[in-house]
């Protein structure tokens, strides 16, 4: 038997009815035992996994810029670290500021750096 094209297929789908069509849905799905949802939502499904990015990202300080202490400070808030610990963290730029955590909270982060005068970066 000659393989059948795409062209061919909708062809004869063309020409049958309604009721037809649902039958032939419900044989092919018996045959190879899988439903029309599924298959239609697996790409759409695939493609949302794809565009959502990494789940965990690290927030890095690049460089203080010109403001200094507004960076320290903002350093200290988000640490949670003591002055001087801050100081020393911001001294050693470029340095991983928060590890693993989520890209909203990296965002809002970075803002607040970006604010004091930081080049920031999320990875």
């Amino acid at each position: 038997m000659a393989k059948l094209v795409k062209e061919d297929v909708i062809a004869s789908l063309k020409e049958m009815s309604i009721v037809e069509v649902m039958d032939l849905v419900k044989a092919i799905e018996d045959e190879f035992g899988v439903t029309a949802a599924a298959a239609a939502a697996a790409p759409a499904a695939a493609g949302a996994a794809a565009d959502e990015g990494p789940s965990v990202v690290d927030l890095t300080l690049k460089s203080f810029g010109a403001s200094k202490v507004k960076v320290i400070k903002a350093v200290q808030a988000i640490t949670g670290l003591g002055l001087m610990d801050a100081k020393k963290m911001v001294d050693g730029a470029p340095v991983v500021i928060k590890e693993k955590i989520s890209p909203a909270e990296a965002e809002d982060y970075k803002n607040k750096l970006t604010e004091a005068g930081a080049e920031v970066e999320v990875k």
